[in-house]
């Protein structure tokens, strides 16, 4: 994979701008999470009414704890056991945009098992949102021959083909941690 590509990704999201990427698992949208004009670019893009669903990537697991106030003990078992990806949904979001966290203070936490993300998360130092590249209601796409022209003109750079890697092609597993450690499975 080129390097100029991380650095093109890097330039764009520097500057505000949305991404079209590969993840471990699907193609997704992304921005700087930190950055809240760049947040609602995407809600506009995705047309979507459930704001406020985005998750982030972050490049290593020891970050967690910038982005929530008081991580649960049994989010790092988690994470430490996860075979395939995992979002976690954990109470106490902070240190992104506004428009990013929900009512209920949460925030959607993922750890790519990929070079591209964790090379680009690494060299940006902020969360990297991601969401799955569709209209939203839309099924999401499996690959990327599948993502919507209007998704594909409504990003300001699109990632190689050659940094896609072996994504599983299929949407993360999801599981909520309460305040108290209780765990809800929202997805498989």
């Amino acid at each position: 994979m080129a390097e100029d590509q991380i650095y093109q990704a890097l330039e764009v999201l520097r500057r505000g701008g949305v991404i079209l990427y590969p993840t471990d698992t699907v193609w997704g949208i992304g921005c700087d999470a930190t950055n809240a004009e760049a947040v609602e670019r995407i809600y506009a893009l995705k047309k979507s009414v459930n704001k406020k669903s985005m998750l982030v990537l972050l490049d290593h697991l020891d970050k967690v704890s910038l982005y929530i106030k008081k991580v649960p003990e049994v989010a790092w078992q988690l994470f430490e056991v996860a075979d395939k990806p995992l979002t976690l949904i954990l109470p106490g979001a902070c240190g992104v945009a506004e428009n990013l966290i929900p009512e209920e203070e949460t925030l959607g936490i993922r750890i790519p098992d990929h070079d591209f993300c964790r090379r680009l998360i690494h060299k940006l130092n902020r969360p990297l949102v991601s969401t799955s590249a569709n209209i939203s209601g839309q099924p999401t796409p499996a690959t990327f021959s599948e993502i919507s022209g209007k998704i594909m003109r409504g990003v300001d750079w699109v990632a190689d083909l050659s940094c896609e890697g072996k994504p599983t092609r299929k949407a993360s597993s999801i599981i909520r941690v309460g305040i108290d450690g209780e765990v809800t499975i929202l997805r498989a």
